[in-house]
């Protein structure tokens, strides 16, 4: 199904497909190239840019009708010109949905030549009775044909001529021509005329390196002086700048016992910690931004697994904010249900749904739940969309630009959903369609996915993974999809680069297919993706590689590694400075890694940084247009969601690029229409000069409900993702709860501590001997461990009730 349909042409609608999907005015892609407008005389690249010349139809010569949807609408050619004798004027007076465009001719007689990597600058003249109208972008791919590309920015209302401009992102690799005009999705009309498109000047060269040259080329781990006092595996990174770290009892059953809940508040600037009081066991908690700035936090540890296996990890119903203005704790209503590992979804009008982990019982919660930011408390759950499905622990659900949230695959513990892997949910159909492609769906326990810069390509990146059940070497696969797509379906991406796992006895080289699961992901101001940490096996054996991913490229680049183990527990997230930070391991032993890594890009070595010397407005509204002042020009300006991460995952995370009209070093910033592209709360504002070098980030809240009550009766509507073949479900019978083994989190209670992770499958390459599973035992320091009744894995032949202990006979089975 194409993204665009001729007039008087409905569209087909797909499983589950919501009739009328909000989706972005002011979208752009990567890459954009900042210089000085060019001359007057530099070439129009546009044919019968006036209108002057007719054509078939009553159109003008190169120029032709388009649209979609249920509206009314005329197409007329005036003499209300700007200049000259002709002027285009498109007409909704009535709308249900759809919209209607005037594009230029989709041939090779009138749509404009253009080279990859390249950009070009767009303007027209235009006067408009409407708020709903927007500058919009088609390519066509040498492979795919025409194909919907952006929206680049939101046409205000004007009662005179007025002019409108701005520059493209760098054409993709693939792309000989585009396509370009106005769309109107409102009543209300849009008149145009002098058309104008023109190339922009390459760049000039790179500077020099103005670092070590390694640096430059990899970038530079430091390990900061001062730990982390507490042990996080929840990471939030504030409004203020400062970081939210919580620990809850620090998977320590002994601070459980005590009631001793941490957090910590750790500010970057002065690089101190403050220990904030914590009213609950937020250990395996979820969490999200909510749009204020605040963070809401979901559920957490109820009690620990009993020792003799029978009883797994408890979830309970409470839930909290947090006030980063007072870094304290509030307590909100209860959720209807227990979710130890739930997930965190922001929505686009500021609600946040959750779906998974486990009860009170420690089964399994088959309870969608629906935070209400406008009534600021969790929905009884009459009042949400049951499907009665069992997502698993923290599933990885990405808001879609229509709305519809995209279950990726990435999920912690054991095998994934039964089906594909994947799958599209559509909250208000209340339907699920299963999405094909993903590489060993079952082997992607605790890979990292990724929403690829930028949010409006709707790309999501899939990274390594393992099983804690069947515990084989975490795998390198990578896997990328493009949801625009009418029927989206993973394609395979490339491997994971190999660095160095220490076994037991010190880093050696990867070999074969060896990669990582605990990947953390983090999306980065010049448009990259760092992957960094890991594991090879359950809770053992780091791994010590990291790389940049291109999405423009598709391609890794291994950079520096961080020093520091950074398996199960950890998190990497994305400072305001540019920087990105690490903390957190927790091996199976118990033992917790406080030292903090901080990652400096290789951007930071390439010359002096951008500077936004003002910023007009903190407060934004969808559509708007915004105005900075830079030191010098910049390339690209984006907005990037502010991270809350546990567990490799963070389904918010997402980079919005900013389509720029660019006067010297005044810089207008055109905010996306689409609050599913960026959902309302704060973000970190990045200005990137041609070379990658980001500014220090401004923040910038973007405005919540207020702002979307006007927009979403005149959202801008694409149809993406309309023609999903995969199996669809419905809602299935109402049920309390899934069936959950007490052993979910892979740990054989029966040795040691509840802190302690026996696996229940040790690596292939360790023998089913008590000889060789103890080796592995010592090796990966577990130390003493008490038998707790039974000895299912043989480690106590004895029967003294200590495991591996002298008196076990070696090489006994």
């Amino acid at each position: 199904m194409r993204h665009r349909h001729r007039t008087g042409r409905r569209p087909r609608r797909g499983p589950g497909r919501r009739s009328a999907a909000l989706l972005g005015v002011g979208a752009l892609t990567t890459g954009l190239l900042l210089t000085a407008p060019q001359p007057a005389a530099a070439a129009n690249l546009i044919s019968n840019p006036g209108f002057e010349t007719p054509g078939p139809d009553g159109m003008p010569y190169c120029w032709e009708k388009s649209g979609w949807g249920d509206n009314d609408f005329t197409f007329t050619t005036t003499s209300d010109a700007r200049t000259g004798t002709a002027a285009m004027k498109v007409e909704l007076t009535r709308r249900a949905d759809g919209d209607r465009k005037a594009l230029i001719t989709e041939s090779a007689a009138c749509a404009p030549v253009v080279a990859a990597g390249r950009q070009y600058d767009l303007s027209l003249w235009y006067r408009s009775t409407t708020p709903d109208a927007s500058l919009t972008l088609f390519r066509h791919d040498a492979t795919g044909g025409w194909q919907y590309w952006t929206d680049l920015k939101t046409l205000a209302p004007a009662a005179d001529w007025t002019e409108a401009g701005v520059r493209t992102p760098e054409v993709p690799a693939g792309t000989d021509r585009i396509s370009w005009g106005v769309s109107v999705h409102g009543t209300g009309s849009v008149t145009t005329d002098d058309y104008a498109m023109e190339q922009v000047p390459l760049p000039e060269p790179d500077p020099g390196c103005t670092a070590l040259a390694e640096d430059c080329a990899d970038g530079r781990w430091e390990v900061l002086p001062t730990e982390n006092p507490v042990r996080s595996m929840h990471s939030v990174v504030l409004h203020n700048g400062k970081v939210l770290l919580i620990a809850g009892s620090g998977n320590d059953p002994e601070m459980f016992r005590a009631g001793t809940f941490t957090s910590a508040v750790y500010d970057p600037d002065t690089g101190a910690y403050r220990t904030v009081p914590t009213p609950k066991d937020m250990f395996c908690a979820g969490h999200v931004q909510l749009q204020d700035g605040r963070v809401l936090v979901m559920s957490g540890n109820a009690g620990y697994p009993s020792a003799d296996g029978t009883i797994g990890y408890q979830g309970f119903k409470d839930s909290y904010v947090f006030d980063p203005a007072t870094e304290t704790y509030t307590r909100t209503n209860d959720m209807n249900d227990g979710h130890w590992y739930p997930s965190a979804t922001v929505l686009g009008n500021g609600d946040v749904l959750s779906f998974g982990g486990l009860r009170e019982d420690s089964t399994g919660s088959v309870t969608a739940e629906r935070w209400s930011d406008r009534d600021q408390k969790w929905l009884p759950t009459w009042q949400v969309n049951q499907t009665w499905s069992y997502w698993g622990l923290y599933p990885s659900m990405i808001l879609m630009q229509d709305g519809r949230l995209f279950y990726s695959g990435s999920h912690v513990f054991g095998n994934n959903i039964p089906g594909t892997g994947a799958a599209v949910y559509d909250y208000d159909a209340n339907t699920v369609t299963q999405v094909p492609g993903l590489q060993d769906k079952d082997e992607r326990d605790q890979s990292a996915s990724v929403l690829l810069p930028p949010a409006q390509d709707q790309r999501v990146l899939t990274i390594g993974g393992g099983n804690i059940d069947s515990n084989p070497d975490a795998n390198r696969l990578t896997d990328i999809i493009d949801l625009k797509r009418p029927d989206p379906a993973y394609t395979p991406g490339p491997p994971l680069p190999q660095g160095t796992v220490d076994l037991g006895n010190g880093p050696v080289p990867q070999t074969g297919a060896q990669g990582k699961m605990y990947v953390s992901a983090v999306l980065l101001p010049d448009g990259s993706v760092l992957e960094t940490g890991g594991a090879l096996h359950n809770r053992a054996d780091p791994v010590f590689e990291s790389s940049l991913f291109d999405p423009a490229t598709g391609t890794f680049d291994p950079v520096a590694a961080d020093p520091q183990a950074r398996g199960y527990h950890s998190s990497s997230f994305l400072l305001p400075d540019g920087r990105v930070m690490s903390t957190g391991d927790n091996p199976g032993n118990g033992s917790w890694n406080h030292n903090v890594s901080v990652y400096s890009p290789p951007y930071l070595f390439r010359g002096e940084r951008p500077v936004i010397t003002s910023l007009i407005d903190t407060e934004w509204t969808y559509g708007d247009t915004q105005r900075i002042t830079v030191d010098r020009p910049i390339a690209k300006a984006e907005l990037i969601r502010p991270a809350a991460v546990t567990h490799s995952s963070d389904p918010n995370q997402r980079f919005v690029d900013l389509p720029l009209s660019v006067d010297g070093t005044t810089v207008d910033l055109n905010v996306t229409g689409n609050p599913n592209l960026a959902p309302p709360g704060w973000y970190m504002l990045f200005a990137v000069d041609a070379n990658g070098v980001p500014s220090v980030a401004k923040w910038v809240h973007l405005q919540g409900p207020p702002a979307l009550a006007a927009a979403q009766p005149s959202g801008h509507a694409h149809d993406f993702a309309g023609a999903l073949s995969g199996k669809v479900t419905g809602p299935g019978r109402e049920r309390a709860s899934q069936p959950v083994r007490p052993t979910v989190s892979g740990c054989d209670r029966h040795y040691g501590s509840a802190n302690v992770c026996v696996p229940t499958a040790f690596p292939d390459e360790v023998a089913p001997t008590t000889t060789a599973r103890c080796d592995w035992l010592r090796r990966n320091d577990y130390g003493v461990l008490k038998v707790n009744g039974d000895d299912p894995l043989r480690l106590d032949p004895d029967r003294d009730g200590t495991a591996c202990g002298p008196g076990d006979a070696r090489g006994r089975r």
